[in-house]
C-alpha cells in the first residue's frame, strides 16, 4: 500500500450538506475553500451553481449555522454569508434583500427559513446581538418579498428551532429549550394557530421536558404532526393525533442526530411511505415504513448517511458515504437503485483503503464504550512488532465517529499506524443514557475512555503500548489534553482548535453552548495543566468558538518538543488545502518521533 499523500487529504475538503428538493430538482450546499455555494441539479441541465458567482450561503446563528436557504419552484431565499441578511433570488435575476440591514455587521442573523403555504410569509429563527453583548433568539414572520421589519411571533425561551407551518397554513409547530440544557438534553415541542397577520394564538405543548429531547417536527401531507422524541431511551419517530401519540418508527436505534446545526431532516414523506435514516452506533441505514406499519430496509452501498433527506419526485435525495467512498450526493428509489449526482472523485484505489472494524472495550469503572479500529496493512508494518497507535477523540462531546471514509485516518494507516476512533461516553448513536454519560464528568470519562481503548488494544496485541498517541479537534482537543494530564498511556498528543478551560470557555463561547459545560463539568475537572507529554497545538487566529487566547495560555507550561501553530485567517476548522498539508506534515513529524519507553 502506497502512503496516501497529504495533498490528497487536502483536496477532500469540499463538503456537501443541506439537501433540499423541489420536484425533480435537487439542491445542496457545497462547502468550498472560498465559501459555501448553493448548487442545483436537474435531470435536464445536470449540476450548476444556483446563485450568481461570488454569492456564498451561510447562517451564523449559534455560530454553527445550518438552515441557511429555502428553495421553492420559483424562488430561492437564502442567508448571505457576508451580511447575514435574507435575500430572494427569482427567475435568474440578481438577488434582492427581504430583511432590513442590521445596525452593525452580524447583529441580526437568520436560520430555518420556511414559507407559509398559501401566503407570501416567511417564518424563521432570528438571533439578535445587542450592543451590550446580550443575544436573543426568537421566531419571526416577515414578508417573503420584503424588505420589511420582521414580526416577532415567539420569544421568551432561550432558544428556538424548526418552525414548521402545516400544509394548510393554519398551524405552526416549533421546538424551544432553555439553558443549561442543550436540545439533546431537554426540549419542548409546541403548536399554535397561525393567524392571517402572522401572529400565533392558542399555543399548546405537545411533548418534551427537561428529561425528554424532541426535535424535527414535520407535518405529513395529510396534516398529521410527526416528531422525534427520546422518551423511550432512543430518538424514535412518533405521530401526534389530538393528544394521542402513535409510534411510527421505533426501536433501539436513533432516528435523529444531535442538532448542532439547523435544518436537519432525517425522515421524509413519500406517497404512503415514511422514509427515515436510522443510526445504530457508527452505522446508518435507510428504512421505509409503509402505511400498514411494516418497515423495510433500503439496500444501499453506503454505511453513513448525513441528516438530510429530501423527496425528489419518485426518489429520495441524500448524502451517503462508506469506508471506501467520500460523501456523495445521490438519489435512490424504493428498490435501492442509486444515481450519484456529485462526489469527490480523487482517483483513490478503493482496494488500497483499510475498512475499520467496530469494537467494544471495557472501561476502568466497569462500563463499556465503543470504537472503530483501523489495522495497518501488512505491507506497512515493521516485522512482528505491534503497530504504533493513534487514538482519535471526535469533536463532540455530543457526536460520534461514523462509518465513512476518513482520509486523515487513512493517511496515518498507510504509514504503518493503527488508528482507533473512540465513541466515548457522551457520544450519539447508542441511546439517551449513553448520550448523557458525560454529565458532570467531561474531562474525565471521555479522557479515560480514550486511554482504556488504547490499553485494551495493546492487551490483545493490536497496538504497541510504548508508542501510543492521541488526537482531537475542538471538544475532542480538550479530551486530548485531559487524557495527557490524567493518564500516562499516551506519549504525545495533537489538539486542533482545543477547548482548554471549561470555565473560561463557557464565558467566551457563543450563547448556544456557553452553558453547555454546566451539565458536563465535574468538580476539579475544568482546567488543563500538567500534561506530561509532547503536544502539538493547532489553532486558527479567527476562531470564534474556542478563542486563541485560551490555548495561548498553555504555551508556557508545555513539555519539551511541544509547540503551538497559529493558522492565520482561519476559524474553527481548516479549509485551505495548503493549511491542511502543512498541519498534516507537522502531525506526522510528531508521531513518527514517538519515544519508546516512559517519558
Amino acid at each position: 500500500m502506497s502512503p496516501i499523500p497529504a495533498e490528497l487529504v487536502a483536496r477532500a475538503t469540499v463538503s456537501y450538506d443541506a439537501v433540499q428538493a423541489v420536484g425533480e430538482a435537487v439542491y445542496w450546499i457545497e462547502g468550498r475553500p472560498d465559501g459555501d455555494a448553493l448548487v442545483r441539479w436537474t435531470p435536464r441541465d445536470g449540476t450548476q451553481d444556483a446563485l450568481p458567482e461570488g454569492v456564498h450561503v451561510a447562517s451564523y446563528v449559534h455560530e454553527y449555522g445550518g438552515g441557511a436557504y429555502l428553495a421553492t419552484e420559483n424562488d430561492i431565499w437564502y442567508c448571505d454569508a457576508g451580511d447575514q441578511r435574507i435575500y430572494r433570488a427569482s427567475g435568474g435575476g440578481r438577488p434582492v434583500p427581504v430583511t432590513p440591514p442590521p445596525a452593525r455587521p452580524g447583529a441580526l442573523r437568520y436560520a430555518d427559513l420556511r414559507l407559509v403555504p398559501g401566503s407570501d410569509t416567511l417564518v424563521c429563527v432570528r438571533e439578535r446581538h445587542e450592543d451590550d453583548g446580550t443575544v436573543h433568539n426568537e421566531l419571526v414572520a416577515l414578508s417573503a418579498t420584503g424588505p420589511g421589519e420582521p414580526l416577532v411571533i415567539a420569544s421568551g425561551d432561550d432558544f428556538y428551532m424548526s418552525p414548521e407551518p402545516s400544509p394548510d397554513g393554519k398551524h405552526l409547530a416549533w421546538v424551544s429549550w432553555n439553558a443549561p440544557f442543550m436540545p439533546w438534553d431537554g426540549s419542548r415541542l409546541w403548536t399554535a394557530d397561525l393567524q392571517p397577520d402572522g401572529t400565533l394564538a392558542n399555543r399548546r405543548l405537545v411533548a418534551g421536558s427537561e428529561d425528554e429531547s424532541v426535535c424535527q417536527p414535520r407535518w405529513s401531507p395529510e396534516g398529521v404532526l410527526h416528531f422525534v422524541s427520546d422518551r423511550s431511551g432512543w430518538w424514535n419517530l412518533y405521530a401526534w393525533h389530538d393528544d394521542r401519540l402513535d409510534s411510527v418508527i421505533t426501536g433501539e436505534f436513533e432516528v435523529a442526530a444531535a442538532p448542532w446545526e439547523f435544518g436537519y431532516r432525517t425522515y421524509e414523506f413519500q406517497g404512503g411511505w415514511v422514509v427515515a435514516v436510522v443510526q445504530e452506533g457508527p452505522l446508518h441505514r435507510l428504512v421505509m415504513r409503509d402505511a400498514d406499519g411494516s418497515v423495510e430496509l433500503v439496500a444501499l452501498p453506503y454505511t453513513s448517511i448525513k441528516p438530510y433527506l429530501a423527496v425528489a419526485g419518485e426518489q429520495v435525495a441524500f448524502i451517503g458515504s462508506s469506508p471506501t467512498k467520500l460523501p456523495t450526493v445521490a438519489l435512490t428509489d424504493t428498490a435501492g437503485a442509486v444515481h450519484e449526482l456529485a462526489a469527490n472523485d480523487l482517483g483513490i484505489d478503493e482496494s488500497s483503503l483499510v475498512v475499520p472494524e467496530p469494537f467494544i472495550f471495557p472501561t476502568r469503572d466497569g462500563g463499556q464504550a465503543y470504537g472503530l479500529y483501523y489495522s495497518p496493512p501488512a505491507s506497512s508494518r515493521t516485522g512482528e512488532q505491534p503497530s504504533p497507535l493513534l487514538v482519535r477523540a471526535h469533536p463532540g462531546p455530543t457526536a460520534n465517529w461514523p462509518m465513512r471514509l476518513d482520509l486523515h485516518a487513512q493517511f496515518f494507516v498507510s504509514r504503518g499506524f493503527a488508528v482507533a476512533d473512540v465513541d466515548y461516553r457522551g457520544s450519539i448513536g447508542y441511546g439517551r443514557a449513553y448520550r448523557l454519560g458525560l454529565r458532570y464528568r467531561w474531562g474525565t470519562v471521555d479522557a479515560t475512555d480514550c486511554a482504556d481503548s488504547a490499553l485494551h488494544l495493546a492487551s490483545i496485541g493490536r497496538a504497541d503500548p510504548e508508542r501510543m498517541a492521541i488526537w482531537g479537534v475542538s471538544a475532542g482537543g480538550y479530551t486530548v489534553l485531559r487524557a495527557l494530564a490524567l493518564t500516562d498511556v499516551f506519549r504525545a498528543g495533537i489538539a486542533r482548535s482545543a477547548v482548554v478551560d471549561l470555565m473560561i470557555w463557557g464565558e467566551a463561547a457563543p450563547k448556544f453552548q456557553a452553558h453547555h459545560a454546566e451539565l458536563l463539568r465535574g468538580e476539579g475537572h475544568t482546567v488543563v495543566d500538567g500534561l506530561g507529554a509532547s503536544v502539538l497545538l493547532v489553532h486558527g487566529d479567527e476562531d470564534l468558538i474556542t478563542p486563541l487566547d485560551q490555548v495561548q495560555s498553555l504555551v508556557g507550561g508545555l513539555e519539551s518538543g511541544s509547540c503551538l501553530v497559529v493558522v492565520p485567517g482561519t476559524g474553527h476548522s481548516l479549509r485551505r488545502p495548503s493549511d491542511v498539508c502543512h498541519v498534516l506534515s507537522m502531525e506526522l513529524e510528531l508521531l513518527t518521533g514517538l519515544p519508546v519507553g516512559q517519558t
